[in-house]
């Protein structure tokens, strides 16, 4: 045993030459609790020692860093008490918990790896919001706990003495949610200036802080709203909600929202959202004593169910809206409750479903509100069996059975008589059976069916029954021949509005059908259709027909009707077009040794044009006769980008020409890479029922400067209207530069006087400077009126100057200013109107560390300045408005004056919350926001 502890007494061991000891010794050493992993990153020496029987791993070096999963421990020597299963940090330490992203600094620091305890002396906790110094501190998962502790927002903001901060004798801090402080003294730049016996700083995000707000309102008189979070263990959050309205009754409102996470082991997430509130004051000012309710309840879980595949889950929602709803809404104190229970076993699936509804009106009967697509399960079972195969036969069923309340069915005069809502019950049954064989050779058989019937307690029924077969022979591969046949059935009125079903059907269909391809690139198909409870006459024969092959492309599709010698319908599209006419294709000579062929030389087809495409279409249906015919030829340039079309629809019925136009892009061959063009355009001449002209024209230069015209013109002008329709002019650049301008003439046109009416030049031009985000950009625009046929003057309609200007970090300027003319009356007696807008003009500057301003400096101009015929009619005098903000990172304080209305302001900040009003300074007379009633 000496020998032993001779042995074990001192073991060092330099880390860096030996990286596989101490991988071994993070892998065994430091298998310290079932799920944590404690690796060495960097050590100088290692060693092993005995000490009254406790095993010890002591680590020393300049810095040794360990990770203990995601955490990070930084120290000068670290003892590891393995029987223990401790880390003590000695002398100067920190600890970085990762999940929390907090920092804990201090001496002798203890870390107990079972159940995530720290404790320590002299520690500095800190993180991105807050910093905690305590003699003496335990950490324990979810939890801190700090003696004689000081603690600050500020200590981010870096300045050597605190703006504020607390002192408390004792406190505890919830990681991400609050801190709780008992016995504290408030200090000012270190000062005590306060005591108070507990106080409560949340460190939740910002959704999760507490929101106050103050207001006042001629209705409701001084209001007040308080949101305070909380949180129960480490599973649940929540707020607790108070309001107060000075003019309700009664003044007070109280509710709370909370969110849990597997509060128990068989509820998976519970939600609750309750608010109490005060009712609103009538229309004419009374009060309306009571109550408006607002709940949102939700639950979702599982539970153990023997012989089931997993657990059972279940779902329960209840829902109320009562507040913001007027006391005659028909959804005012309705309750609506959603439960469902679902199991999943190895035959099949149950669902147990009960959805209603509590309302102070009734529900069905007289004076009941129609429930719309709103369906009630009162309650409702759903049995779905495995689907079932037997070879090539399978099998889906599924039954549900429960009682229903839903609205009435305005096609069942039996349950109209009941009222707008009906409760009945209702058993509905599904199946669907597919079979599936190859009886021989080449063929193929298949019979289906699917079928869905609902009973209901009134007597009703309804049936939806589709019965189909289909054998298919195969010949040559491509040549087919099929009969099928079916039985289709839907009958029955449903008492209820959502599963009624649309109509009744009778029918049973035998259809013979042949496809075959008689010729290379050739289709033809035939269908004979005869359906058993259909009149003769009324039975169809249809005809299809495709031919592939280039240059000819064609298909065409026919519907007859044999007995009477009706076509119901016919359509047709033919296209010739062989873009690979002109190119041979060349196969080589084969030698002697082989059966000798000569060279051959071959082309896709003889059409002549291969840059030519020709499309015709039309049709014709026995209920709207012939329809309209449309040719369409397209020419392609080298370049397949390059194309021009033309068209023309002919109307067969009028007769007449109903519309043609021709379409074009266009892209010059010289000079393509420096200065490549691309002009699009396109010309519509529509004659019916008006002759228009509707054309669009754009030439795109370097893929960044486009010139546009665009005019929708009727070609006569009907008789007491001045105007043809419009036509524009435009050049500019194109969309997302940097710099961007147009430039765009035109408006209303009159063909019959051959000009503008009253056009308008429209130059807009705005450019970003710097960076993109610099935030410096520049907007310019200008609307001229330009002399026309009624319009004799040239002037500037509209100006206007957008700037947003940010001149580095320390002062940005930003204007809007718009300048308007109208004009009322008829000329030359006509009044001009102008105005001029700044809305507003704004310079802000900062003052103090570039990294983080302490005062910014703001002054804005808002005003509107109005003249009539050049006189200024507008009395208000001109609005400067300054402000000061002073920015201390963990508070702030804002001022503003007002100086042609009097009126000055000064109102408190603390970060992510808003200002708020501490005074103002209105004509010499004070007001305290927070306090003064209406």
């Amino acid at each position: 045993m000496r020998a032993l502890r001779a042995l074990t007494s001192r073991l060092a061991l330099r880390a860096r030459p030996l990286l596989l000891a101490a991988g071994l010794l993070g892998a065994g050493l430091f298998g310290l609790a079932e799920a944590r992993t404690v690796k060495i990153v960097s050590a100088d020496t290692l060693e092993l020692r005995q000490v009254d029987g406790q095993e010890l791993v002591v680590i020393t070096g300049e810095v040794v860093e360990l990770r203990v999963d995601d955490d990070v421990v930084k120290a000068r020597r670290v003892e590891y008490n393995r029987t223990r299963r401790t880390l003590t940090l000695v002398g100067a330490a920190s600890y970085y918990n990762a999940a929390e992203k907090q920092t804990l600094t201090g001496e002798n620091l203890i870390v107990s790896l079972g159940d995530e305890q720290i404790s320590g002396e002299d520690v500095l906790i800190s993180d991105a919001v807050l910093e905690i110094r305590g003699a003496e501190v335990d950490r324990m998962p979810g939890q801190i706990r700090a003696s004689s502790g000081y603690f600050t927002t500020c200590a981010r903001c870096g300045r050597t003495v605190n703006d504020f901060a607390f002192r408390a004798e004792k406190l505890i801090v919830y990681p991400g949610d609050r801190l709780v402080a008992y016995r504290v003294q408030v200090l000012i730049l270190d000062v005590p200036v306060l005591f108070l016996p507990v106080l409560v700083l949340p460190l939740n995000e910002e959704d999760r802080q507490p929101r106050f707000s103050v207001g006042q309102s001629a209705q409701d008189g001084f209001t007040a709203l308080a949101d305070l979070p909380f949180s129960i263990a480490d599973n649940t959050l929540g707020t607790t909600l108070l309001r107060f309205y000075q003019n309700r009754s009664p003044n007070f409102g109280v509710g709370v929202a909370l969110r849990s996470y597997a509060p128990q082991p068989y509820i998976d997430r519970l939600t609750l959202y309750t608010l109490l509130n005060p009712k609103p004051l009538n229309p004419d000012g009374t009060q309306n004593p009571g109550m408006d309710l607002d709940l949102n309840f939700s639950v979702t879980g599982r539970f153990a169910l023997p012989s089931a595949e997993k657990d059972g889950t279940y779902t329960l929602q209840v829902d109320r809206r009562d507040i913001g709803l007027a006391e005659t809404d028909p959804l005012k104190g309705v309750t609506d409750i959603r439960f469902g229970v679902h199991a999943e076993y190895p035959r099949f699936t149950a669902d147990l479903n009960y959805v209603d509804r509590f309302s102070p009106r009734p529900i069905t009967g007289p004076g009941a509100v129609s429930l719309g697509g709103t369906v009630l399960r009162q309650p409702e079972l759903i049995i779905d069996p495995r689907p079932y195969t037997f070879g090539n036969f399978s099998l889906d069923f599924r039954v549900s059975a429960g009682q229903y309340t839903a609205a009435s069915n305005p096609l069942s005069r039996s349950a109209l008589s009941q009222g707008l809502n009906i409760t009945t019950t209702r058993l509905e049954e599904t199946h669907d059976l597919n079979y599936t064989a190859t009886p021989w050779r080449d063929a193929t058989f298949s019979v289906r069916n699917t079928f869905t019937g609902r009973y209901y307690g009134t007597g009703a029924r309804t049936v939806d029954l589709n019965l189909t077969a289909n054998l298919t022979q195969r010949f040559n591969v491509t040549n087919t021949l099929s009969l099928s046949a079916g039985y289709l059935r839907r009958e029955g009125t449903s008492p209820f509005q959502f599963d009624a079903i649309s109509g009744r059907l009778l029918s049973a269909p035998v259809a013979l059908t042949l496809s075959t391809v008689p010729l290379k690139n050739t289709t033809f198909g035939a269908t004979y259709s005869y359906d058993l409870f259909r009149p003769w006459e009324e039975q169809r024969l249809a005809f299809n027909v495709g031919v592939t092959g280039p240059p000819l492309s064609f298909s065409s599709a026919l519907s007859y009707q044999p007995v009477t010698g009706v076509i119901e319908s016919f359509t047709y599209d033919v296209t010739l077009s062989d873009p690979e006419a002109g190119t041979p294709k060349v196969t080589p000579a084969r030698p002697a040794t082989e059966p000798a062929a000569p060279a051959r030389i071959e082309y896709s087809s003889r059409w002549a044009a291969p840059r030519l495409t020709l499309n015709a279409r039309g049709g014709y249906t026995s209920a709207q006769g012939p329809q309209p015919f449309t040719l369409t030829a397209t020419v392609t340039g080298e370049d397949r980008t390059d194309n021009v079309s033309a068209y023309l629809v002919h109307d067969l019925i009028t007769p007449g020409l109903r519309e043609f136009g021709v379409r074009f892009n266009l892209s010059p061959a010289e000079d393509v890479v420096l200065n490549p063009i691309l002009v699009t355009g396109s010309e519509a001449f529509i004659l019916e029922p008006a002759a228009r002209m509707v054309g669009t024209y754009t030439a795109l230069w370097r893929g960044e400067y486009q010139f546009r015209h665009t005019h929708d013109l009727l070609m006569v002008t009907p008789e007491g209207s001045r105007s043809s329709g419009t036509m524009t002019f435009s050049v500019g650049t194109v969309d997302g530069r940097a710099t961007a301008w147009s430039v765009t003439y035109g408006g209303a046109y009159d063909l019959r006087r051959t000009g503008f009416i009253a056009p308008t030049l429209d130059a807009v031009v705005r450019t970003d400077f710097g960076l993109p985000g610099a935030g410096r950009t520049l907007g310019l625009r200008t609307i001229v009126a330009i002399p026309g046929l009624d319009q004799p003057r040239l002037e500037v309609r509209r100006a206007e100057v957008q700037t947003a200007w940010q001149f580095g970090s320390r002062a940005a300027l930003s204007a809007n200013v718009v300048y308007n003319r109208t004009r009322t009356g008829t000329y030359p007696d006509d009044t001009a109107t102008e105005t001029l807008t700044l809305a507003p003009l704004r310079v802000a500057f900062a003052f103090g560390r570039v990294e983080q301003p302490d005062v910014y400096l703001t002054a804005r101009l808002e005003q509107t300045y109005t003249w009539v015929n050049g006189i200024r009619t507008d009395t208000s005098p001109i609005t400067p408005v300054v402000g000061v903000i002073l920015n201390r990172c963990c508070w702030a304080a804002s001022a503003e004056a007002d100086f042609a209305q009097g009126r000055y302001r000064l109102a408190i900040g603390l970060p992510g919350q808003s200002f708020y009003p501490l005074l103002d300074l209105v004509d010499g007379t004070f007001r305290f926001p927070l306090l003064t009633q209406p």
